[in-house]
């Protein structure tokens, strides 16, 4: 008996060692390997050969390419430079698109979602209803709502007319319809994704807390702002930088319905810089937009991350 006890003691006291498994530290980064390798190649070196790019006078259509340093960002920031005015007059067009589009990306999504989530008769096909617009390509939308807006012969202006509302609106030529025409058409063509993942947030929020709300005698919009939205704050965040980003860099919607007009008033950043390397051959120039573009970017995402961060 005493025999077995001490062969127990020590066998707890000392476990036997395994003999580590070689070649499974590998195993992660044979995984990741496929995604570094097109990482790299779609997005590390584009990247850097544009930069590359933008400190040159590049035209591609001639051999030589002089550098020029950083004159083509000098340029942006030099009031007598060609390219200065028509560049900050589309990141104005740009950010104009921005604000009043962001905010009703993130409120009419949320709002539907609400909606959504309950359980009613049909719920289903509703949710396909309002996703079906977002399966359709920014060509499509561009061409029909091109046609339904056009104020001559579009079909909006007549169901206006038949109804005895002014039927000569210029959707698409005039301020601030044109505007309106493009955010409206953003609103309805985009929204159903950011309801979709409202929707798995809202999912995933725990009944049991609302159950605990309504213990403590909470109506609905204390159950929304003490359980819905502290639950939803990641998704929340993730569609609000998503739709700041995907607003900043709009370019099919303005380049179909109103093609710029009135003038250049709607031309986006994104436009003019597709119009400097695309079509004026300035490529080196373009490209510096496109980075300082990308610098206003990052820093929105920076403050927006800032304004959603919570302490432990």
């Amino acid at each position: 008996m005493v025999d077995v006890l001490e062969t127990a003691a020590t066998s707890t006291s000392a476990p036997a060692t395994r003999a580590p498994r070689r070649g499974a530290g590998l195993t992660p980064y044979l995984f990741l390997l496929p995604y570094v390798v097109l990482f790299v190649t779609f997005t590390l070196v584009p990247a850097g050969y544009g930069l590359w790019i933008s400190l040159h006078d590049w035209d591609y259509l001639l051999a030589g390419k002089p550098f020029v340093g950083l004159d083509n960002y000098q340029a942006l920031f030099d009031s007598a430079s060609p390219v200065f005015d028509f560049f900050w007059q589309s990141m104005q067009a740009t950010a104009i698109f921005t604000v009043f589009s962001v905010p009703l990306l993130v409120t009419v999504p949320l709002a539907i979602a609400l909606l959504l989530n309950r359980s009613f008769k049909g719920r289903t096909f509703f949710r396909a209803v309002y996703f079906a617009p977002y399966v359709l390509g920014v060509a499509v939308i561009g061409v029909l709502w091109r046609f339904l807006l056009d104020p001559n012969l579009g079909a909006v202006n007549a169901l206006l007319g038949a109804v005895g509302l002014p039927d000569d609106t210029a959707w698409t030529t005039g301020l601030p319809w044109a505007w309106i025409s493009l955010v409206g058409v953003t609103v309805w063509w985009t929204l159903g994704f950011n309801a979709v993942i409202y929707l798995a947030g809202l999912q995933d929020i725990p009944r049991e807390l609302y159950d605990a709300a309504k213990v403590d005698g909470a109506g609905r919009w204390a159950e929304f702002r003490s359980v819905t939205l502290p639950g939803l704050r990641p998704v929340l965040l993730f569609i609000v930088i998503n739709t700041i980003l995907a607003s900043s860099n709009m370019f099919g919607q303005a380049y179909l319905i109103t093609q710029g007009a009135p003038g250049v008033e709607t031309r986006t950043a994104i436009m003019y810089i597709a119009e400097e390397g695309l079509r004026s051959y300035r490529m080196g120039s373009a490209a510096a937009m496109s980075y300082l573009l990308t610098l206003a970017l990052l820093l929105v995402s920076m403050i927006t991350f800032r304004l959603f961060r919570t302490k432990d």
